[in-house]
């Protein structure tokens, strides 16, 4: 499409802006997936809980956005399950056998330093 040196001085009218909670789900997720362990999932439920609240927000078409929160949930759970299903069976292990959960968590940690 051509435009005119008429065109160029106008300012087109701008469609509603993303979704906040999107843009945040989608960061939370990111930094949930590059600092996993070290940061204990926290940004990951974060992004679950943004993602989810995004979704609903975007669902209807009303905001722009709805991809940018699906993949905020996606990275969001990615790490999230991983991490619960871990700690739950960590959480068993210290009740249950402590001498060998504390094993396990040096093993673990000989893998780091």
């Amino acid at each position: 499409m051509y435009t005119s040196d008429a065109d160029a001085g106008r300012a087109h009218p701008a469609g509603p802006p993303t979704s906040g909670l999107a843009v945040a789900s989608l960061i939370f997720g990111i930094a949930g997936l590059v600092g996993s362990w070290c940061l204990l999932g926290i940004p990951s439920i974060a992004a679950v809980v943004l993602g989810h609240a995004a979704t609903r927000q975007t669902k209807r078409g009303l905001r722009p956005g709805h991809g940018l929160a699906v993949a905020g949930l996606i990275l969001g759970y990615v790490v999230a399950i991983p991490a619960i299903i871990v700690s739950v069976i960590f959480g068993v292990m210290v009740f249950v056998h402590p001498a060998q959960a504390a094993a396990w968590f040096n093993g673990v940690l000989d893998w780091f330093f």
